[in-house]
């Protein structure tokens, strides 16, 4: 994955675009999730897409006005928030799970890159996103 680090200030109602380049191995043979993080709060999982599909699945609360794509060549992932609020201040991550089966079926998952974005309201304060090596 590209490591990049960005952060936008935006207004109540507007839309944000985030996009995440995957590079360094094939795009079509993992998940690809998203994940964020609001002041003083725990890791909220987004949903993920099963790249090189354009299938997507949402966490039970970001079904409405979240919505996750990726180009044709599934390099680029994105995702995109529309009608934005106060409470969608957050640092947002994207995270590439790897699925390797060993011995007899054991399998194992484990997140192995990610990269954070960082989305702000100008009257609320928030930590600027890092890019993060897991």
């Amino acid at each position: 994955m590209q490591k990049q680090s960005t952060s936008e200030v935006k207004r109540p109602g507007e839309r944000v675009k985030m996009s995440c380049i995957i590079s360094g191995y094939n795009p079509t043979s993992s998940y690809l999730h998203w994940i964020r993080q609001r002041p003083g709060r725990t890791l909220e999982w987004i949903g993920r897409m099963d790249t090189g599909k354009n299938s997507a699945i949402y966490g039970s609360t970001f079904q409405s006005r979240f919505v996750m794509t990726e180009e044709d060549s599934s390099s680029r992932q994105y995702l995109e928030i529309k009608s934005l609020t106060a409470e969608d201040s957050a640092v947002y991550f994207c995270a590439r799970e790897s699925t390797v089966y060993t011995g007899a079926g054991v399998l194992q998952q484990s997140v192995e890159e990610s990269t954070s974005f960082s989305v702000n309201f100008p009257l609320r304060r928030s930590a600027l996103g890092a890019c993060l090596d897991v």
